[in-house]
This record gives C-alpha cells, structure tokens and sequence, in this order.
C-alpha cells in the first residue's frame, strides 16, 4: 500500500473512530464505504470485526453497571447463527456487488438518520428478535457490519438512547467475537 493509499485508509478508520465514539456504534459503516476500494472484502471485514472488538468492549466496560442481557440474549444469539451464513456467503460473492450493496447501505441509513422518522414504539418478542439477529448476523458475516441491523431495531422499540446501548452494544460485541 503506497502512502496517498494508506493516508486514506487511516483518514477512513479515524473518521469511523470519530463516529464510534459519537455513537457507539457505525465505525464499520463509514470505513467499509472506503476500504471496499483499497483493500479486498475479506480484509474489510476482517479489520472492521477486529477494530469492532476494542471499540465495542470498551464501550461495555463503560457501560457495564446498565447492560440488559435479557433484552440482548435474543439478537445476540440470531447474530451468532447468522454469521456463519454471512460468511459462508462472502467467498462467492462478487465484490463489486458487495460494494454496490454497501454503497446502497450507507446512502439508505444516512437517508434514515438525517430524516429520523418517527415510528410508534415496536413491541418485538423473543422470536422476531431472534430473526432480526440472524438478519444482523448474516450482514455482519459478509461485511463485518454486525450491528445496523440490531440498532435500528433498539431505535424502533422507543427506548431511550442509554437503554439502547445497553441492548445494542454487547450484541455489537458477540458478533465482532463471533466473526
């Protein structure tokens, strides 16, 4: 990797740090929309579910007095069943077609978090918890991104942001564990 290359490449893991920090989540989000073009998806992946682990653990440690398992257990576990799909996946993927799904990815939830629609808290139950980790474990193990799905779905339920993150952050990271 020569230096222009590299500079980006760091400019795009600080930005996602940036975000990460903000938020407690997204750090895939914004590095995959510019790493999928320096380097393979596989190393994608495999950086964003490495940086994922420090990231996501410090978060819990910060939030160790607040974690809710028993509202985490169900996503955590569809993660873990997902990933292997996802991944399992990933080697027969076309990578231009996994830039373009990211690409779309990125511009969709930017789309959601600028206009912030407001929805009627979601009641979900074990079982649609437990798809909606599979979904989120199946788009961790192709992108690495093993949390968007799980996020929104804690944004759906009008929980405020401290519970969110106490549901969405352990399951952030089973699933960087998990990859």
């Amino acid at each position: 990797m020569d230096g222009p290359v590299f500079a980006l490449f760091a400019f795009a893991a600080l930005a996602g740090g940036f975000v990460s920090g903000f938020s407690g989540f997204a750090m895939g989000l914004v590095v995959s929309g510019v790493w999928l073009h320096i380097i393979t998806p596989m190393q994608t992946a495999t950086l964003i579910a490495g940086y994922g682990l420090l990231t996501q653990g410090y978060g819990i440690f910060k939030l160790r007095h607040v974690l809710d398992l028993r509202q985490a257990w169900p996503l955590a576990l569809g993660t873990v069943i997902g990933i292997p799909i996802g991944v399992s996946i990933l080697a027969y993927l076309n990578p231009s077609y996994l830039r373009f799904g990211v690409g779309l990815l990125l511009v969709l939830y930017a789309i959601y978090g600028l206009t912030k629609p407001v929805f009627a808290p979601v009641k979900i139950g074990v079982g649609a918890d437990i798809a909606i980790g599979v979904s989120n474990g199946l788009l961790g193990g192709l992108t690495g991104l093993g949390g968007v799905i799980s996020t929104i779905s804690c944004q759906w339920r009008g929980w405020p942001k401290d519970v969110q993150r106490a549901v969405f952050q352990p399951v952030l990271f089973v699933a960087f564990v998990a990859r």
